[in-house]
């Protein structure tokens, strides 16, 4: 839609129908639909197009259909090595803790390998992810859709 005769884009015709215009721009618009046989053209093809829409029926999947676990074996194998070294980490900070406040022991030097444990414990599970995401984009149908 280009010229004075096309003074409305798809935008301003959408509004219109769907009733969010001023007055003043909603008579403007009913007025040039009048009397532009392409305008019009294009309302009727946004209207057909919004009662296709709205009479779509959309089924939300039931729950065990979005499954969240881990697609392929290398991915598998590092979200569980990641979640048992997480727990591994957790159990040896509780039972460090318990130890030093049951034998007022003096402190061991530890925390770099507990800050370790934790932060390659979190990189497992995060690298779990990456490899799905990795594996399903190859896949992925709409990877070539712009916006």
């Amino acid at each position: 839609m280009s010229g004075p005769e096309h003074a409305f884009d798809e935008a301003l015709i959408s509004g219109y129908i769907d009733g969010e215009l001023t007055q003043g721009d909603t008579q403007r618009v009913r007025l040039h639909l009048e009397s532009c046989a392409h305008c019009k053209q294009v309302a009727d093809d946004l209207r057909q197009l919004k009662e296709t829409t709205m009479t779509t029926p959309f089924s939300v999947p039931k729950d065990t259909q979005w499954d969240e676990t881990p697609r392929t074996t290398a991915s598998r194998i590092l979200h569980n090595s990641g979640w048992l070294l997480a727990i591994a980490w957790a159990l040896g900070v509780i039972v460090y803790a318990v130890w030093q406040i049951a034998t007022d022991a003096e402190p061991i030097r530890l925390e770099g390998v507990l800050g370790f444990g934790a932060v390659l414990a979190f990189g497992l599970i995060v690298l779990s992810a990456l490899a799905d995401r990795l594996q399903t984009q190859k896949n992925d149908p709409y990877r070539k859709v712009k916006k």
